[in-house]
């Protein structure tokens, strides 16, 4: 019952999907938890991520914050740029126990990339890897705007060379003026082997739980 949520790019929306899913399943009367494995930028005064701190928000399982975001980095970079900065490397057995904590405590836990799929987090391995050493289904979030068909199409071929099924996609519009946005989400569903689960569309306000009621979470598959 566990997902890793990966974007189409920076700002597609993961984050706010991600919460959206915790309260959908929250709303099953699931208990839940997010998390952040690694953030870069958005850090508030005490070192905290926001991304991270919206993620515990929207979850009814209480952790520390420690296992929720065990990397954060104050700049805004790629992750493997962050950590070099401060003379960090980022180690994926510290984010594996992370979660299996996390693990331990909830019924689902969503777990929330940095970037794209093929980010590096360090000299020799990228957000694909930690993927994969978590062994969860993939759920990708496109960012509709120009451009975005394929940049889809690109995330999906690495999931699906990565060995991870693909266990759905949420077309969350990012340009409510999108010429031919229907149409776009359709040539989507036609290349896209796996269900789509909702479309949100641009908020005034990014609205987690507004989100969550646009979700069908009974058509993620495993």
């Amino acid at each position: 019952m566990s997902y890793f949520v990966t974007g189409t790019d920076t700002d597609a929306g993961k984050t706010l999907i991600s919460c959206a899913l915790l309260h959908a399943f929250g709303a099953q009367g699931k208990r839940v938890v997010g998390m952040k494995p690694v953030a870069a930028g958005g850090c508030d005064e005490d070192d905290r991520n926001e991304d991270a701190t919206k993620l515990r928000t929207a979850s009814n399982v209480v952790a520390g914050y420690g296992q929720t975001n065990p990397y954060c980095f104050s700049h805004a970079v790629a992750p493997h740029l962050a950590a070099r900065f401060v003379g960090v490397s980022i180690n994926l057995e510290r984010i594996l126990q992370s979660y299996s904590e996390l693990a331990a405590q909830a019924d689902v836990v969503i777990v929330e990339g940095a970037g794209g799929f093929r980010v590096p987090l360090n000299d020799r391995q990228d957000m694909v890897d930690l993927a994969v050493a978590l062994e969860l289904p993939v759920i990708l979030v496109v960012g509709m705007r120009l451009g975005c068909i394929n940049h889809a199409l690109l995330t999906v071929d690495a999931i699906r060379a990565s060995g991870l099924p693909l266990a759905g996609w949420v077309a969350n519009v990012l340009d409510e003026g999108m010429a031919m946005l229907d149409q776009n989400i359709d040539a989507l569903k036609l290349r896209i082997a796996a269900p789509l689960l909702g479309v949100v569309p641009r908020l005034p306000f990014p609205d987690a739980q507004e989100a969550a009621r646009r979700l069908d979470l009974r058509l993620l598959s495993q």
